[in-house]
């Protein structure tokens, strides 16, 4: 039986380790929600993750408010993902006269090129390539280590958590594409985000010639598609800034062409959406293309 000295000193240690102070966390920062998701996965419970450009948002048109300033100045880390991918980001961290180390989250990514209104430049959109979101998830470790040095071991473990989930990812898409007929991996597409995703797993995505990209496409541009479809024999389309059905109905009757759903390139969707996660987003994606292109 315990001395009543002892049950008090047993009691006081309980007392103690209840009132103990909860570990704070790693404030960091990501530019967009894909990003942020990769962070978070490393980070786990050590850190606290902010998107500035958070789920079903457009990093593209993206315009910063105080509130986003404020983050960067509070932040022990900031991630971005380089390749001219936020052209506003070095403006908002100059204005926010924050402190915090940037990490390039494609530092060591063999960037393609892709063409901008008649200009090559680097394309930004390397995380639709798992091998290089491997890349992403170790530069993300390493920053974290860096300004988190007690937390090595933890962030280790997440980081080779997280890499054994991709590799299994990587290996799910290649077997699905894999699947699909050599010749009708070739699909027309108003995103410019997939040529890493094509490189990888050797889908065409084909641009709509003559056709913006950036604004709803009208009945005339339609001809063209349709034109082109046939012409090129096309055998899947997605076109997600057409909003009429009516216009989508023709492309398929007029051109024998499938009608895809919706691609996700630059961001997640929250949680009621169907790519919540990095693994969901590109896990939905593959999964559209066969299903269009196998049947």
């Amino acid at each position: 039986m315990l001395t009543r000295r002892a049950a008090l000193a047993a009691a006081a240690t309980l007392l103690s380790v209840g009132t103990a102070p909860a570990q704070e966390k790693l404030k960091t920062v990501a530019t967009f929600s894909i990003l942020a998701d990769f962070v978070k996965n490393v980070g786990g419970d050590r850190v606290d993750v902010q998107a500035l450009v958070g789920p079903n948002a457009d990093a593209h048109v993206y315009q910063p408010s105080p509130g986003d300033a404020k983050a960067l100045a509070d932040a022990k880390v900031i991630f971005t993902n380089g390749l001219g991918f936020e052209g506003w980001i070095a403006r908002l961290i100059k204005a926010s006269g924050t402190k915090a180390p940037v990490i390039v989250a494609t530092k060591g990514v063999r960037p393609r090129k892709m063409d901008e209104d008649g200009h090559a430049q680097a394309d930004p959109h390397a995380w639709q390539s798992v091998p290089n979101a491997k890349i992403y998830v170790g530069n993300i470790r390493d920053g974290l280590i860096a300004a988190d040095p007690d937390g090595k071991a933890r962030y280790e473990a997440n980081a080779s958590a997280y890499l054994a989930n991709l590799h299994a990812l990587d290996a799910e898409v290649q077997a699905t594409i894999e699947k699909i007929p050599a010749d009708r991996r070739r699909i027309i597409t108003t995103h410019d985000a997939f040529g890493y995703f094509a490189a990888a797993y050797g889908v065409a995505f084909i641009a709509p010639q003559g056709v913006s990209t950036e604004s709803e496409v009208s009945a005339k541009d339609v001809a063209t598609i349709i034109t082109q479809i046939r012409k090129q024999k096309i055998p899947a389309v997605f076109l997600e800034n057409i909003t009429d059905d009516r216009l989508l109905k023709r492309i398929g009757a007029e051109s024998g062409a499938r009608i895809g759903g919706t691609l996700y390139s630059d961001a997640l969707t929250d949680e009621k959406g169907p790519a919540p996660t990095y693994l969901d987003m590109m896990r939905h994606n593959v999964e559209q293309l066969a299903h269009v292109l196998m049947s």
